[in-house]
């Protein structure tokens, strides 16, 4: 039996996702398996995901440790929102950020509301 190459499927997003930038730090392990810490910003944010910037070539179905900065509410005090992720998508950036990166959070979810920089 023949081996059939996969065919990638549509994006199919669950949640609506908002054009932000966010301070971050994310650590995880590139693709020469080499450990890295950066301090970046997203690109958009949504409930159980990110798009981040970032210099570093990663692998899909690699896993991030991710911490994202936030101002106080009046739901939490917290002004950081610490989870984990596993990446889902890479694509091309521009500039000193030579990577875009999806990310599905596999652990907490995100629960801010924010209001896209591009209508505010």
């Amino acid at each position: 039996m023949a081996a059939s190459a996969s065919v990638p499927t549509p994006e199919r997003r669950r949640e609506h996702r908002v054009q932000v930038h966010l301070p971050m730090l994310v650590r995880g392990t590139d693709r020469t398996g080499s450990s890295f810490e950066e301090r970046t910003t997203s690109e958009n944010v949504c409930r159980g995901g990110v798009a981040v910037f970032t210099r570093y070539p990663v692998d899909l179905g690699s896993q991030l440790e991710i911490q994202i900065t936030v101002y106080p509410s009046a739901a939490s005090k917290d002004t950081l929102f610490t989870t984990q992720g596993r990446i889902v998508h890479v694509k091309k950036g521009s500039g000193e950020h030579a990577f875009v990166v999806g990310v599905e959070f596999t652990g907490p979810q995100f629960n801010r509301i924010f209001v896209s920089e591009s209508t505010a």
